[in-house]
């Protein structure tokens, strides 16, 4: 390491040189977290269900969350989506138009003891997924 009166430049160029080797920074500067993020930043998305699918849940619990698989409209990309409320999954049928937003796990991640699921479904054919669980609303027949 340099040091002395005339050092100030080769202790910027090293400083430069190392921060590289931070991971943080690295995802910073190169817009990682944006690049490989589905939904592109945004904080909801609209795509089509695929396919509905049942996850089984971490230990020590036990049970099958509803989930359905989805592929999005904006950029094609296919993600998998958890269903909240009970009797939700039977509100989504196949290729219909959802609305998906971040499940709230601690930064970015899945959420409780659903692995892999990241996204939640909050709209079906544009009608609030509570509302119809509620039975507030009804499914419009398209």
């Amino acid at each position: 390491m340099a040091n002395g009166l005339n050092a100030g430049k080769k202790l910027m160029k090293s400083r430069k040189t190392y921060r590289w080797s931070d991971r943080d920074y690295k995802r910073r500067v190169l817009n990682l977290k944006k690049k490989s993020d589905p939904l592109e930043g945004a904080p909801q998305a609209k795509g089509i269900v695929i396919e509905k699918v049942g996850i089984e849940a971490k230990q020590p619990n036990s049970g099958i969350r509803k989930c359905v698989k989805i592929q999005l409209i904006k950029n094609g990309r296919q993600l998998s989506a958890f269903a909240p409320g009970d009797g939700a999954i039977n509100y989504i049928d196949e290729h219909d138009e959802v609305v998906v937003e971040g499940i709230g796990g601690r930064m970015g991640r899945s959420k409780g003891d659903i692995p892999g699921v990241r996204y939640k479904v909050i709209k079906v054919n544009g009608i609030s997924l509570h509302e119809l669980v509620k039975g507030r609303k009804e499914k419009t027949v398209r």
